[in-house]
């Protein structure tokens, strides 16, 4: 076949495959309706064929095959002259318009018989814009006979022999059905089977705790490993593992490069992790791609099947859940993915320790200054006692820990219901990016001395700077939380991977552990005295340093401006900072009229609303049209083709995953990414530079960082020259790591 054909022919079957439902956008139409057939049978030797032909399609004469059915013996097939075609794809033939009758003589083994079971199969176009071809569509017919003379009619039907695989596990709880005999032959002279015949795919439950998938394929039909991906649906507590696949086929295919195939046939084990133990339905949904050795490849296919999960006893639920949390070295779903989808050697104790330190490094990353510049005034504060240290240590504590069990419950419920979660991902949210302007921004109003919250506003917050009691420390541990969590510090995405791979009480006590890191060091200072008597001694200067502290807010409130304009262009930027203009002037009017009457202060409500109103006007601008094509750096925007593109032709690639709101990207991208010693390593080396851009949401980047197991960005994976599985870099770069792992990859 030649490859203009071998590309039109593939062209076609994506058709079939996307219009097998409903008709498409562009308003094709489905082959059944293009070229609609009705069938009887008038006479015992004779079957009549109609096909009324939808307009601006056509079918091809030639293309016209009828295949017998058990105990029939077929005649001459009597077809009507055509119109003369010069067809760019099969050159002159003949074909029909609006409509054809044909007829097909036959004649039966068992002159009893009562019924005909024939298949049709024809091939026709669509013959204007878009100008499309449909693979070659066969129809099962089974017709009744006029009353034989003699003898009660015989009816067949089309079964199978269960294959002694489906006969044992069909004991087991499920059943998987073998092809119809036939159906897997090869079409008529050379054509491609239809999607539904070249694979088959088919699954059960082997255990309460496992299914078994298997695909079909008939003789020179090979099916790819690392382009198949599956997924649940009416999941009930249940979730996919890692799936054991077999030892495939190496193959040099000339889309791909270097593959793993299956011909024939491949059983697929796949392990369930299971938070419920009830028996029910789950719908098992199938991804695949495959093609006809020397022929036509097919596109995407997916398939959706019904599979009857048995009940769990406690002990196995229990076990699975565990299996999926640890389980080390398991084989990876497509090409370059980790071999395992959690921490493999990772325990409870550890993951707990791990999330202890990570809390405690995020003490030092630059998204927690800010927060540090407020606790260190409360600290110096407290000098009026230990026991008033102790007050700030516990409440500042207890905003802490209650902000990080609620990220924890937010994370498993959207687990829960099938959603992604990224660490820092409420800054992906514009209104939550422009409301933090406005919080860094009266925070800073308040250290400058423009403002001050007066005790009937402890409800809603109070002060988070000023000696307003528990209300201002806790919600100064609640700002901490909000500002932290874009941050990913060293040894966190191990012990977050492991927790949202855990049962739910795990995963809390992981995210609790967190907590308490990134608030021990003031914990620290409350409760131990000896620390305590390090602190200057509180006096007149310390007013001086709250004014110096307010500008780290600004700056922080800078930063949220920044980021806010790459998600929502320069109209986003503009509403904000005129909210900013407005909050300031309702702060500053608050303060002026403190003494003058209530009505007065009222007057603050009027560009508070007006504020109120910029916020609401950035949440309904659209995401602007920028792109990561044009970057100035020269990297690639990531996309799961291009990705897939550039492995097929042999090339080593270093791919960045990052946000414009995540701080510990942009010093990598400072210290390391964004400097000449690292573009002449990509030179040097044949490396492609490919980035990813989730500072909005984006579902490519999500299915990439749950694959390596990365709770948020930043990500960096290097992919080998040649092929091979992809390899994390530490979430903190250096130009000797990174060297490391692209000179390695380029070998």
């Amino acid at each position: 076949m030649t490859s203009p054909l071998r590309r039109l022919a593939a062209l076609a079957l994506a058709l079939l495959a996307g219009s097998a439902v409903a008709a498409p956008e562009d308003g094709l139409l489905p082959v059944e309706q293009a070229f609609a057939l009705s069938a009887s049978a008038p006479t015992r030797d004779r079957v009549q064929l109609d096909w009324k032909i939808a307009d601006n399609y056509y079918l091809y004469r030639a293309r016209i095959k009828v295949k017998a059915g058990p105990g029939v013996t077929l005649g001459v097939l009597d077809l009507p002259a055509g119109e003369k075609k010069n067809d760019e794809t099969f050159g002159e033939v003949e074909v029909y318009h609006h409509a054809v009758q044909a007829s097909q003589a036959f004649t039966l083994d068992n002159p009893a018989a009562g019924t005909v079971e024939l298949t049709v199969t024809v091939q026709g176009c669509h013959e204007v814009e878009p100008k499309i071809c449909y693979p070659p569509h066969p129809t099962r017919l089974t017709l009744a006979l006029p009353a034989a003379s003699a003898a009660a009619p015989a009816a067949t039907a089309a079964g199978s022999a269960a294959s002694p695989l489906s006969a044992a596990l069909g004991q087991i709880g499920g059943r998987i059905e073998a092809p119809s005999e036939g159906a897997a032959a090869p079409a008529a002279q050379g054509l491609p089977l239809p999607p539904e015949q070249a694979f088959r795919f088919e699954a059960i439950a082997t255990s309460p705790t496992e299914l078994l998938a298997r695909w079909t394929m008939p003789k020179g039909y090979y099916l790819y490993r690392d382009k198949t991906q599956l997924t649940l649906g009416d999941a009930a507590g249940a979730r996919l593992g890692a799936p054991r696949w077999p030892a495939g086929v190496s193959h040099q295919d000339e889309h791909f490069g270097q593959v793993t195939v299956y011909f024939d046939q491949v059983e697929l084990p796949l392990p369930l992790a299971r938070s419920d133990g009830a028996a029910g339905p789950l719908a098992l949904t199938a991804e695949f791609q495959g093609c006809e050795d020397g022929g036509v490849c097919y596109p995407v296919m997916t398939r959706t099947v019904s599979v009857e999960l048995p009940a769990a006893t406690p002990q196995q639920v229990a076990a699975s859940a565990a299996n999926a949390a640890t389980q080390p070295a398991m084989q990876a779903t497509q090409e370059g993915r980790p071999e395992s989808l959690a921490p493999a050697g990772v325990s409870l104790p550890l993951a707990l320790l791990l999330a202890l330190g990570g809390g405690l490094i995020l003490n030092l990353m630059p998204c927690v200054l800010p927060i540090l510049s407020l606790k260190a005034i409360a600290v110096l504060e407290s000098g009026e006692g230990p026991q008033a240290a102790r007050r700030h240590a516990l409440y500042y504590t207890a905003g802490v820990m209650l902000s990080f069990g609620a990220l924890g419950l937010l994370a498993l419920a959207l687990r829960g219901a099938g959603h992604a979660f990224g660490w820092g991902f409420q800054l992906q949210q514009p209104l939550v990016v422009a409301g933090l302007v406005y919080v860094m921004l009266a925070v800073g109003l308040s250290l400058s001395g423009v403002v001050q919250f007066g005790a009937s506003l402890a409800g809603v917050g109070q002060s988070l700077t000023q000696r307003s009691g528990p209300a201002g420390d806790f919600f100064t541990g609640v700002l901490a939380c909000v500002v932290a969590s874009p941050c990913t510090a060293p040894f966190m995405g191990s012990a977050l991977a492991f927790a949202f791979a855990s049962p739910a009480p795990v995963a809390l006590a992981v995210f609790l552990a967190l907590g308490l890191g990134l608030a021990l060091p003031f914990l620290l200072i409350g409760f131990v005295p000896a620390i305590g008597r390090w602190l200057p001694k509180p006096g007149a200067w310390m007013d001086t340093l709250k004014q110096v502290l307010a500008y780290p807010m600004y700056l922080t409130a800078v930063w949220l401006v920044w980021v806010l304009g790459h998600q929502r262009g320069i109209d986003a930027v503009g509403l904000v900072l005129a909210g900013a203009v407005a909050l300031a002037l309702a702060l500053w009017w608050f303060e002026r009229s403190r003494y003058r009457g209530l009505g007065w202060r009222l007057l603050a409500l009027l560009p508070l609303l007006a504020a109120l109103a910029a916020l609401q006007g950035v949440g309904r601008i659209e995401k602007s049209g920028t792109t990561a094509a044009a970057r100035s750096d020269g990297a690639v925007a990531f996309t799961r083709a291009k990705l897939a593109s550039l492995r097929a032709e042999g090339k080593a690639v270093f791919v960045d995953m990052t946000a414009d709101w995540c701080t510990t990207c942009k010093v990598n991208e400072r210290a390391v990414l964004h400097t000449e010693a690292f573009r002449e390593l990509l030179q040097r080396t044949g490396t492609v530079f490919m980035v990813g851009d989730w500072t909005d949401p984006n579902p490519e980047i999500e299915d990439l960082l749950r694959e390596f197991r990365a709770v948020g960005v930043p990500l960096y994976v290097v992919f080998p020259r040649g092929g091979g599985p992809g390899r994390t870099l530490p979430t903190v770069l250096t130009q000797g790591s990174v060297r490391e792992a692209l000179e390695a990859a380029s070998r």
